[in-house]
């Protein structure tokens, strides 16, 4: 029998309170909270507390603070990423960040998901879909990546995008809901 966690992670509906998902998330607000109140020129703290609240960290990741962070372990990012102020990310599942990453502020990215039938969802039942972002993008500020959404290789997203179906490599994206503008090769 799978642990809340092991459906979680799968995307398989789970029960949001399990002891061990609490556990996990008091964790990661603990790492994060000690994140977001170091000094800024603490850059070596930093990338250390990076390191130990993501899975995966690449060289050269710049994450300005504040962020909120549900879970950490399921969100694996590449080399020469930056991420501006105000980050949140609600990696139920895997968060996969390529490599030379631009995400610009007041960015959410969300594989949390919740019944819509309102009996299930008083239950606290939740499920999530995994999210990629390709290598060589750039997140405009404020947009929302929603649950299952992959980003290709060399995509802009402009700001205030609401993403809610997969972005095709190298175009222009932008609206509510983000549709691609301009194919860029």
């Amino acid at each position: 029998m799978k642990s809340a966690l092991e459906k979680m992670i799968a995307g398989e509906e789970y029960w949001i309170n399990d002891p061990e998902l609490v556990e996990i998330r008091f964790k990661t607000r603990e790492l994060v909270d000690e994140f977001n109140e170091t000094k800024p020129r603490e850059a070596e703290k930093k990338a250390a507390l990076q390191k130990q609240l993501f899975g995966e960290v690449g060289d050269e990741v710049h994450i300005e603070k504040p962020i909120r962070v549900d879970y950490g372990m399921n969100t694996k990012m590449g080399s020469n990423v930056f991420i501006n102020f105000n980050f949140v990310i609600l990696d139920c599942c895997k968060v996969t960040i390529g490599n030379n990453v631009f995400i610009a502020p007041n960015v959410q990215i969300y594989t949390a998901m919740h019944p819509l039938d309102l009996d299930e969802r008083k239950k606290h039942i939740g499920f999530a879909a995994p999210i990629t972002i390709g290598n060589d993008v750039w997140i405009g500020g404020g947009c929302i990546i929603m649950p299952g959404v992959t980003i290709g290789d060399g995509v802009t997203i402009g700001a205030g995008s609401v993403v809610t179906k997969d972005i095709p490599a190298n175009s222009v994206a932008f609206g509510s809901p983000c549709k691609v503008q301009k194919k860029l090769k």
